[in-house]
């Protein structure tokens, strides 16, 4: 499960308005037909129309200052392994929506009225995607790059050759593009990933546009908070403040897991992902620790997502993490290969 949440920014200023990514969130229902099309949700309607949602959205700004991002996208992705578990990606996936954006309301330490924040505090509208794009920053495109770069420089000779810029053998060189096609370490379907290049699968996801402020437009609702859980004088009077983003994580795997009896494996899980991060050594000492079954679909987890993350960690920790990682690896190929779990 990756979960994302960003301020929506248009250039180096927050934008003024939704249309522009509702619009965005609509490209995939050019050409289809009406029932064919995923449309905007919220806690308890259907089919909201691109419209509605920038009339709401837009229009629940009180007060707010032009530096203030007047809402923010929260990107829920569920994993290749969360999303086998589902019947029905659209309908599961706002059942579980719905359930989220409860424990996204409780992760606020924020007060209405003297009562803690509910899902009814908050203004949102989700909808569904079913496909994704390999991206610049994906490893798979990353690791492919040096095949990439080289390919060009050979595709280039070829067009000089062509025209008459410069003399060599075209079909020679046709030849080592075609090899180093073939020996770029990341393939789909017979072609070597490149960025833009749609994946392949089962690829739905959620996003979801929330209002910086809530239903009443009266409080702000920002989960970007730097102040987790505090209180602040204000006007005379303690107001709570802050978003708590661990307890947000945590919690959207457990109700995932509860609503779909999902078995998370550790590599899954939040408290993972972080231990990754700030402290390599318990994270790969939790692994090991792990039973025989679970350690080989951690290690195929870890494989297939292309652990370890190494450019969002700190350097000195990413080369221990590296060298551990490699280390282990080699030890736990055996248990990958014996065992029984079919992925």
């Amino acid at each position: 499960m990756y979960i994302n949440i960003t301020a929506q920014k248009l250039g180096t200023n927050y934008s003024q308005s939704s249309a522009d990514f509702v619009d965005y969130l609509e490209k995939e229902n050019e050409g289809l037909e009406k029932e064919e099309m995923e449309h905007f949700f919220n806690q308890y309607g259907d089919e909201i129309s691109a419209k509605e949602v920038v009339k709401e959205i837009d229009g629940n700004t009180a007060k707010l200052k032009k530096k203030e991002p007047k809402f923010y996208s929260v990107t829920v992705s569920p994993s290749k392994y969360e999303l086998r578990k589902l019947q029905n990606s659209s309908e599961d996936l706002k059942r579980y929506t719905r359930e989220l954006m409860k424990d996204y309301a409780a992760s606020f330490n924020r007060e209405i009225n003297g009562r803690k924040v509910g899902v009814n505090d908050i203004k949102y509208f989700a909808k569904i995607e079913h496909q994704r794009t390999f991206k610049g920053t994906d490893f798979q495109v990353r690791e492919n790059q040096p095949f990439a770069t080289k390919i060009l420089e050979l595709k280039q000779e070829v067009r000089k050759i062509q025209q008459g810029e410069a003399k060599g053998n075209i079909d020679r060189l046709k030849l080592k593009i075609a090899k180093l096609e073939r020996e770029a370490p990341h393939q789909q379907n017979g072609k070597r990933i490149v960025q833009g290049m749609k994946k392949a699968g089962n690829q739905s996801h959620i996003h979801i546009i929330v209002s910086r402020k809530d239903a009443s437009n009266s409080f702000s609702l920002s989960p970007g908070s730097k102040h987790k859980a505090s209180e602040v004088e204000m006007h005379g009077k303690k107001v709570k403040r802050g978003f708590d983003r661990d307890q947000f994580f945590e919690r959207a795997e457990k109700t995932f897991d509860k609503t779909f009896g999902y078995k998370r494996n550790y590599a899954e899980t939040y408290k993972a992902k972080k231990d990754f991060v700030k402290n390599p050594k318990l994270y790969f000492a939790a692994l090991m620790k792990l039973p025989a079954n679970e350690k080989a679909m951690a290690f195929k987890i870890m494989g297939k997502s292309g652990i370890p993350l190494i450019p969002n960690i700190p350097t000195s920790k990413a080369q221990l993490a590296l060298r551990v990682f490699k280390r282990l690896r080699k030890g736990a190929e055996i248990t990958v290969k014996s065992s029984s779990i079919g992925i």
